[in-house]
């Protein structure tokens, strides 16, 4: 395997960024008179984008409830993108070794597109990626393979040429009918239970780079 580019997820896989998304989501629950979510229960709602994670936590199908919603959470997030969150150990070391090896690298996130370029410039990391998307860049987001695919074909690569890295059973499934090998993210917030169809499972970033190496 001629390996020349890496897509990464973004939360759960670089960024630990769930302190911040529950206090965005209790500022945007509070605003309704909601009960405040612990950060064991917001873990159970994210991966599907931001829409979908403001109504499951709101319980409704308003759209006007899911609106207001979106904006009161965005604004928060916006606002407070890093007060908590923070790169995984090594992570930054990560891509900074893959940037030398020459590989392109990507973030196929399906948080919105202006919040992961922020959070990753913050963190000051976003330096290293020549592709920065999320699940409002293209028509359909992860577990759909569309964005994988967009993205490799703008790399002017083949799926063969690239590789998937990932916490959630969204990036396995994306990357599975994309065609692309997938490294699972032991430490992110899926858990093991949603890698069991990962090709490789990493239990820290380090481990990301020998993996890497052996498929060559």
């Amino acid at each position: 395997m001629n390996i020349r580019a890496v897509l990464f997820d973004l939360d759960g896989t670089l960024v630990n960024s769930l302190a911040d998304l529950t206090d965005a989501l209790n500022f945007m629950l509070a605003a309704f008179g909601k009960n405040a979510l612990t950060t064991a229960e917001v873990v159970l709602l994210v991966g599907k984008g931001v829409r979908n994670l403001v109504q499951r936590a709101l319980g409704s199908d308003a759209p006007a409830d899911i609106e207001r919603g979106l904006g009161l959470f965005v604004a928060f997030n916006t606002a407070h993108i890093a007060d908590k969150s923070s790169l995984y150990p090594g992570a930054r070391e990560l891509l900074k070794a893959l940037r030398a090896d020459d590989l392109q690298l990507a973030v196929i996130s399906n948080k919105q597109e202006s919040l992961s370029r922020l959070i990753l410039e913050s963190l000051g990391v976003a330096g290293y990626f020549e592709v920065i998307c999320g699940g409002d860049t293209f028509p359909e987001m992860k577990p759909s393979p569309m964005p994988l695919l967009k993205v490799i074909e703008g790399l002017g690569l083949m799926p063969g040429q690239t590789v998937m890295i990932g916490d959630s059973i969204n990036d396995i499934q994306a990357a599975k009918q994309a065609g692309i090998a997938i490294i699972g993210c032991t430490w992110g917030y899926g858990g093991l239970r949603e890698l069991t169809e990962a090709d490789h499972l990493a239990d820290s970033c380090p481990e990301i780079v020998s993996i890497l190496n052996q498929l060559g």
